[in-house]
C-alpha cells in the first residue's frame, strides 16, 4: 500500500499545516492543593511523544504547524472534562509553537463526517498529515474531509503503523504466531479468520476461549460464553485443527467471589479445561501459559492482542504476565497491538522489549482483517497522491 509520505507533500516553507494527531491520553484530577479544583493532568504523555517526530520534521521545513485531536467521548457537545487545556500545555513544552484546536468532538460534525465542519477544519490551511493511525479506522470528518482538498501525507507514526501491520499480512518471517485475546469471539472473528489465513499457528486466551472450549466439548460453567458463536468455534477448530491454540488448564474463581475484589471471598483454584457449575474461568492456567510460551519460542514473528485473562485483578494476571515476558524476550520480530495488551507490557516495564507497540487497537484489528482503513484509503485519494501509482 503506497501512502503519501510527508515528502510527497509541496514546499511548505511558510505555508500553513493542519495535522490530525492522536492526543487522546489518560487525564486524572488531582487534589485541589494550590490548584482548582477539578484540576485534571496527563498520566501518559505517549502519544504525544509519539508524534513530535512528525511535528518538528513539517517546523524544520518552515511550516506553522496546527494540530487537532479527539479525546475522550463528549457526544458532540462541549464537556470541560474534555477539555484539551492539559494536552495543549504539555504540547507547548514538547513543541514550541504547534498551535492545538479545541476537541474536535465538542462539535457533532466530527463523527457524523458533516462537509461544513471539514470546510471549517481546511480553512486557511495549504497542507494535511494525519498521524493518527489510532482513529484512522474511523471515516470521521477530521481522517476521511480533509484529503478532498488539500494535498495530504501520512505522518511518521502513520506511516510506521502500516508499514510493520501491512508487512505481517504480506510477508512475514515464519512461522508467525498470532496470540489473541480479549472477551469476545465475536469481537475478533474477523481478524481470526484473517489471521488463519497467514498465520501458522493462532493461540487464543481471554474471555474468547470459552466459546472455543465449549466448541470442543467442555463445559464452561459461569464463564463468558457467546453461545451463538460455538457452531462458528467448532468449524474453525475442524478446519484448521492444531493451528489454533486453545487452553487447557485454567485458573477459576469458585462462587461467591468478585472480580477485583479479593475480599469478596470465593476459592481460587487451579483446574482443567472443564468449568464447574458456578466457577468462571478468569485467566489461562499454568500448564497453558507453559504450552503458550513454548509456542512463542519457537516463533520468528510474533503478533500479540488481547490479554490472557483479567490481569487487573492480581489473582488473575500471570497468564498475561506470562505472554507478556515471552513476546518480550523472543527471539522474534514482536508486536504488540494496541489497546490492554499495550497497556500490560508497558505496566510490566516491558515495552522497550517489544519491536513495535502499536498506537491503535481498533486500528490494528481492522487494518489486519481488512488491509485498508477509511484513513489510508482518503490519504491515497489525494491531489497530490495521483502520482504514486
Amino acid at each position: 500500500m503506497r501512502l503519501p509520505l510527508l515528502e510527497d507533500l509541496p514546499p511548505l516553507d511558510g505555508r500553513r499545516v493542519l495535522v490530525r494527531a492522536d492526543f487522546n491520553v489518560p487525564l486524572r484530577a488531582v487534589p485541589p492543593e494550590g490548584e482548582a479544583v477539578g484540576t485534571r493532568r496527563i498520566t501518559d504523555d505517549l502519544r504525544i511523544q509519539a508524534a513530535l517526530p512528525t511535528l518538528r520534521w513539517l517546523q524544520d521545513q518552515g511550516a506553522s504547524v496546527t494540530a487537532c485531536t479527539h479525546l475522550g467521548r463528549p457526544k458532540g457537545k462541549p464537556d470541560e472534562r474534555y477539555s484539551l487545556q492539559p494536552v495543549r500545555e504539555r504540547l507547548a513544552e514538547l513543541a514550541p509553537g504547534v498551535e492545538l484546536l479545541e476537541n474536535l468532538r465538542f462539535d457533532a460534525g466530527e463523527e457524523a463526517n458533516d462537509p461544513a465542519f471539514v470546510a471549517r477544519l481546511v480553512e486557511g490551511m495549504d497542507a494535511y498529515v494525519d498521524d493518527a493511525f489510532g482513529a484512522a479506522h474511523r471515516a470521521h470528518a477530521s481522517i476521511v474531509g480533509p484529503p478532498l482538498t488539500l494535498p495530504s501525507a501520512a505522518g511518521r507514526l502513520l506511516a510506521r503503523e502500516v508499514e510493520v501491520l501491512g508487512g505481517l499480512r504480506e510477508d512475514p518471517r515464519r512461522p508467525f504466531v498470532a496470540i489473541l485475546g480479549g472477551a469476545k469471539v465475536s469481537d475478533k472473528l474477523g481478524v481470526i479468520q484473517a489471521l488463519l489465513g497467514v498465520a501458522d499457528r493462532v493461540v487464543v486466551g481471554g474471555g474468547m476461549c470459552f466459546t472455543f472450549l465449549a466448541a470442543r466439548g467442555h463445559r464452561t460453567g459461569s464463564s463468558l460464553l457467546e453461545a451463538d458463536q460455538v457452531d462458528t468455534c467448532r468449524a474453525l477448530l475442524e478446519e484448521h485443527g492444531e493451528r489454533i491454540v486453545v487452553p487447557h488448564d485454567l485458573t477459576a474463581l469458585g462462587p461467591g467471589g468478585a472480580i477485583g475484589d479479593p475480599g469478596a471471598g470465593g476459592e481460587v483454584r487451579q483446574i482443567g479445561a472443564d468449568v464447574p457449575d458456578g466457577w468462571m474461568g478468569l485467566d489461562i492456567g499454568p500448564g497453558t501459559a507453559g504450552a503458550f510460551i513454548d509456542v512463542i519460542d519457537e516463533a520468528r514473528t510474533v503478533l500479540w492482542n488481547g490479554p490472557m485473562g483479567v490481569f487487573e485483578d492480581p489473582r488473575f494476571a500471570a497468564g498475561t504476565r506470562a505472554v507478556a515476558e515471552a513476546v518480550a524476550g523472543a527471539r522474534a520480530f514482536t508486536v504488540v497491538g494496541g489497546g490492554d495488551s499495550a497497556a500490560a507490557v508497558a505496566q510490566l516495564g516491558l515495552a522497550a522489549d517489544i519491536d513495535h507497540v502499536s498506537t491503535g487497537g481498533g486500528a490494528s484489528l481492522e487494518l489486519l482483517e481488512q488491509g485498508d482503513l477509511p484513513g489510508l484509503a482518503a490519504l491515497r485519494a489525494a491531489p497530490n497522491a495521483a502520482h504514486l501509482d
